[in-house]
């Protein structure tokens, strides 16, 4: 009983794979392959439709099977090229700029990694080994250490790795990790750090040997992701960062600027604050003045000399006086 049940399942699978391969079937045709009769493929399509799977039939001249599209995504039968191809496009979305494609192309490379065969998953990582990529300003991330990270974060498990921290200095780093959050050109994780009992954010690309233990962890209450890491990327790996109050609503400021340098947050209806980051105040001086807005320098003191010696210099360029100012010209200045 046990084998007959094994052979129709079996039986059921390999019909599944057909309908996938072709658009149209008939039911001769069906039965040739399969080797079983007419009345047996019928039996087999009502299977199929008990578990979801739409498949259609139609009579008459050019009618058959069909498999068609249902109201949700039935689980799909893929052979082994199919498999590669599909793993290996979805390594390459991940590095990718669309918005959104990253992180869903993570997600599913997570759940089809978990059920590829050894021997598929090394033929993946050979084909990703042998392509190169023109450079688009993007951190390259290990692919292995982000599907690691990845199930960690969605099966609740701690991950140790290798750190190098910001200044250079070489760390060892035990988590609880909670998400995955990319920039457009590197991926961060936002995770509870154990030995320092504190939410942090780490670059994927200075991470060395992620290895996830088995000691699950029970989840805490934590900050917005999103929000979390934005601050951290504003601030913490530049040299200078600047508050600046906006005399502008905060949804056009926002509009304007990078969210891996600046973010911005409303005061009122027509203020709000911005905090961005840079190595040089030079730099922020040249995107404060592109914004098109006016604006007072909150913090760093040094920026608003730094704006004033610009000031003096784009006078003299234009053939003003330093204490020439034309009629029209607002007399707000950098406070």
């Amino acid at each position: 009983m046990m084998w007959n049940m094994s052979e129709t399942t079996q039986r059921v699978l390999r019909l599944l794979a057909l309908l996938q391969a072709r658009p149209v079937w008939t039911g001769t045709e069906l039965a040739e392959r399969l080797g079983v009769t007419t009345r047996s493929v019928r039996r087999d399509v009502e299977r199929l439709r008990e578990l979801d799977y739409p498949v259609r039939a139609t009579q008459g001249v050019g009618g058959g099977y069909q498999l068609g599209a249902g109201r949700a995504l039935p689980p799909l039968l893929l052979d082994d090229e199919e498999a590669i191809a599909v793993a290996v496009s979805l390594r390459l979305a991940a590095g990718g700029t669309v918005a959104g494609a990253s992180e869903a192309a993570v997600r599913t490379l997570a759940k089809l990694d978990q059920v590829l065969p050894a021997r598929l998953r090394s033929e993946v990582r050979a084909i990703q080994g042998a392509i190169d990529t023109l450079e688009t300003g993007q951190a390259v991330v290990d692919g292995d250490a982000l599907l690691t990270l990845a199930r960690a974060a969605r099966d609740g498990v701690r991950v140790s790795f290798g750190y190098e921290a910001h200044g250079g200095a070489a760390t060892e780093r035990t988590v609880e990790p909670y998400r995955l959050v990319v920039t457009g050109r590197r991926w961060y994780l936002m995770a509870y750090d154990s030995d320092r009992e504190d939410w942090r954010t780490f670059r994927l690309d200075r991470m060395q040997h992620v290895t996830a233990g088995s000691w699950r962890f029970r989840r805490r209450e934590h900050p917005d992701p999103v929000a979390f890491v934005q601050r951290a990327v504003v601030s913490s790996p530049y040299r200078f960062t600047a508050r600046i109050r906006v005399h502008a609503d905060a949804e056009g400021v926002a509009a304007t600027v990078s969210p891996r340098t600046a973010s911005v947050e409303p005061i009122d209806a027509g203020a709000c604050l911005l905090v961005a980051g840079g190595d040089s105040l030079y730099g922020l001086a040249f995107h404060l003045a592109w914004l098109g807005h006016d604006f007072d320098v909150l913090e760093p003191p040094e920026l608003r000399e730094v704006l004033r010696e610009l000031g003096r210099r784009m006078l003299r360029a234009c053939g003003m006086g330093e204490n020439e100012r034309h009629e029209d010209e607002p007399a707000r200045g950098v406070q």
